[in-house]
């Protein structure tokens, strides 16, 4: 066994980059929520950028490290520590074995990724290790993780061994050591309660009245406590369209927003369904999306409208500084 659940927290479960190829069976693609945080994690102590990992929310597990092994923590700041310590975050961390590492107050964002070097052995379901908690599929036995559960781990690479042997080395009196470098996370996460989201005209945009139009981008939305993994419940200014009629389900993606018939948004997230058949008013930009999924109940969105070619462009800027990132975590490995 690799680490033990001593208590579950508010929902943790197994979530790799997604199940995706099998939308046309009725099968949602699940996966990460912050896909970018998930791969930083993985990539930080020599997985495979794909790999699973525990996919935390607001309020963190305990965990008992049963065996010594390297991990990385990123995404949100929930406050992790061992014995009393804080555990450093967005770096490599070797810990050792019977350390319990325990999650407090979230600092910054909404959900954090705990990657352990060798990937957590669980079975592959169409090529897929992420947790469909609806359809009790795919991660730990098909739900979240609960009191009790145990969960091994795969098998280390070359690079992790090496990262292994150096931080070994450095273990003092403390449960766990290590590098004197780091990401630094500030550039995707903001401690305000309001924060602007780049979208695109959906399909049905201009169904919406002028008014419509114009309370999307001129006025806050605050996301609603009924919201989860499927989707976020915003409420806020009441849109209305020019005429109401009955439309075809179409296919939804991660970031599609939606006009039910109360007038209050629904932007639709990881677990999303597979069609949708309410208008779609707009498209979160890509390069928004783990910025988005960062956001706790309670907080506030606005939202800017881009074209295409501004969210291409910046789409490619991002992917670009992060193969200079990743880059540069290799060369320091």
């Amino acid at each position: 066994m690799s680490i033990t659940i001593l208590h579950p927290g508010l929902l943790t479960s197994i979530q790799d980059t997604g199940r995706y190829g099998f939308q046309k069976y009725g099968v949602i693609a699940s996966g990460a929520m912050d896909v970018y945080s998930l791969r930083m994690a993985n990539v930080l102590i020599g997985n495979k950028e794909t790999e699973a990992a525990l996919e935390i929310t607001l309020m963190g597990p305990m965990i008992s490290v049963d065996e010594d092994m390297l991990i990385a923590i990123t995404g949100a700041d929930l406050s992790p520590s061992v014995d009393g310590i804080p555990l450093p975050i967005w770096r490599p961390v070797w810990i050792k074995k019977g350390s319990v590492i325990k999650f407090g107050a979230p600092k910054s964002g909404c959900r954090s990724y705990f990657a352990v070097a060798g990937g957590f052995a669980v079975e592959t379901i169409m090529d897929s290790k992420s947790t469909y908690l609806r359809g009790e599929i795919g991660g730990f036995k098909g739900r979240s993780l609960q009191k009790g559960d145990t969960i091994g781990r795969g098998k280390c690479s070359e690079r992790s061994m090496m990262l292994v042997s150096k931080l070994k080395d450095a273990t003092s009196t403390n449960h766990f050591s290590t590098t004197d470098w780091f990401v630094d996370s500030n550039p995707f996460f903001s401690g305000a309660d309001e924060a602007f989201i780049r979208v695109l005209p959906g399909r049905q945009y201009d169904r919406l009245t002028k008014q419509g139009k114009h309370q999307l981008f001129a006025e806050f939305f605050r996301i609603t406590p009924q919201s989860d993994r499927m989707g976020f419940r915003l409420s806020g200014p009441t849109m209305e369209l020019q005429e109401k009629e009955d439309m075809l389900s179409e296919a939804v993606s991660f970031g599609t927003i939606q006009l039910p018939p109360n007038g209050n948004p629904i932007i639709l997230l990881a677990d999303r369904q597979t069609t949708g058949g309410y208008p779609k008013i707009a498209q979160v930009a890509s390069v928004d999306l783990a910025y988005l999924a960062q956001r706790k109940p309670g907080e506030k969105v606005r939202f800017q409208l881009i074209t295409l070619e501004e969210a291409q462009q910046m789409q490619l800027e991002k992917e670009k500084h992060w193969k200079q990132l990743k880059h540069a975590i290799l060369m320091k490995q």
